[in-house]
């Protein structure tokens, strides 16, 4: 099946060489990084993870996401999302090749990527995300290729597959689970000592994941003569409406909860985050713009006459994609170190290289993303013909 991703139109190609472009640039700049060091990204003493983890973050959750498809299609026998599973699971595979990727452009260097397999520590957070992540990664490969090749060859997936796919749900729970209690176990930093925070990041990543599930749905119709089906990107549109939801109403728990308590230490992020602190507000108008999307997108889907409508919906997909991702991708790292625990700030802005080689990540997963989808719409197309 790999021969379909080289078979394509001249818009195919000339996407995938601006991807190559892209990627390019980003490896120039992170041999920079690779010869000179982190001083040339904004991280310093006092904030140690940068735009790097931040993106990651983010996309841990895009990539979990993926069981809000196959667990209604394989647990509850929802027939309709068997047109767009094998779309969610290769959306988990790019999504945790481009996790893997900043992390690795997050160690500085490569060598210390093998430390964490020659020196094992269980005892360590980082060592079971490493293992939940490369775990999830093959799990979805592996799934989503005997799947599509059955699919193509008119027969059943083999029987070992299925306890694969049993064994994928809980484990993307898993993946951001794990990525949220790499925070909690920090003590000294008040903003992400809350028991909430994974149930919080599980509530953006349902919202953010099946949004642009839906915006590639729509894409794909547009681009190909493949149709997701109506039914199957309306009832999307319903699992982002609820995820975003219980995101903007955890966000609400937290915010009550530290100016309810008048804890100073866990206060202070929040003001900084909102309002700026001691004369420093860089991220005050990210925070607000990431509100006011997210209560632009409520309005929009909560209201089922916006929500039918694709046009509309698409706009709700996007502010739903961009407020969780400035809310999560910005101000959940910076939010957690600024102040420091001596209540200094050091604001944290990202550097133009940085920022090339986060662009260069995007790239290469992009690249992954579209190759696969080129796959799996082909037989789709060759199956419908």
């Amino acid at each position: 099946m790999l021969e379909l991703a080289l078979k394509g139109s001249k818009k195919y190609y000339g996407w995938m060489t601006l991807l190559l472009g892209v990627i390019g640039g980003g490896f120039v700049f992170y041999l920079w990084q690779f010869n000179f060091g982190l001083g040339i990204t904004g991280m310093s003493r006092d904030v140690s993870w940068g735009f790097y983890i931040a993106q990651f973050t983010f996309l841990v959750g895009v990539a979990a996401s993926a069981v809000m498809v196959v667990l209604p299609y394989y647990l509850h026998d929802y027939k309709a999302f068997g047109r767009i599973t094998i779309l969610g699971e290769f959306l988990a595979v790019a999504s945790v090749t481009m996790c893997i990727l900043f992390i690795f452009v997050d160690l500085g260097q490569p060598m210390r990527v093998v430390n964490v397999i020659l020196y094992p520590t269980p005892n360590s957070v980082l060592f079971w995300d490493m293992i939940v992540l490369n775990g999830y990664l093959f799990l979805n490969i592996i799934v989503g290729w005997k799947v599509l090749e059955a699919e193509r060859n008119g027969i059943a997936p083999p029987a070992w597959v299925k306890p694969l796919i049993y064994l994928s749900i809980p484990w993307a729970v898993s993946i951001h689970t794990v990525t949220a209690f790499l925070y909690c176990g920090l003590p000294g930093r008040g903003f992400w000592l809350t028991a909430i925070l994974a149930p919080r990041f599980l509530a953006s990543a349902f919202a953010a994941g099946p949004a642009f599930l839906i915006l590639l749905c729509l894409l794909i119709r547009k681009l190909t003569k493949f149709d997701p089906g109506k039914e199957q990107i309306q009832s999307l549109a319903k699992i982002v409406t609820y995820g975003i939801l219980m995101n903007v109403f955890f966000l609400v728990c937290e915010v009550f909860v530290v100016f309810y308590s008048q804890i100073p230490e866990h206060m202070d992020h929040m003001k900084y985050l909102f309002f700026g602190l001691h004369g420093h507000g860089v991220l005050v108008p990210w925070m607000w713009t990431s509100v006011g999307l997210m209560l632009l997108a409520i309005i929009l889907l909560v209201n089922p006459i916006t929500r039918q409508n694709e046009s509309v919906l698409a706009v709700a997909c996007l502010a739903v994609f961009a407020g969780t991702w400035i809310d999560k991708g910005l101000g959940m790292i910076s939010g957690g170190f600024v102040p420091s625990p001596l209540h200094h700030v050091n604001e944290y802005v990202p550097t133009i290289p940085e920022i090339i080689i986060t662009l260069g990540v995007y790239a290469t997963g992009f690249l992954v993303l579209t190759a696969l989808f080129k796959i799996a719409v082909s037989i789709k197309e060759e199956i419908a013909a």
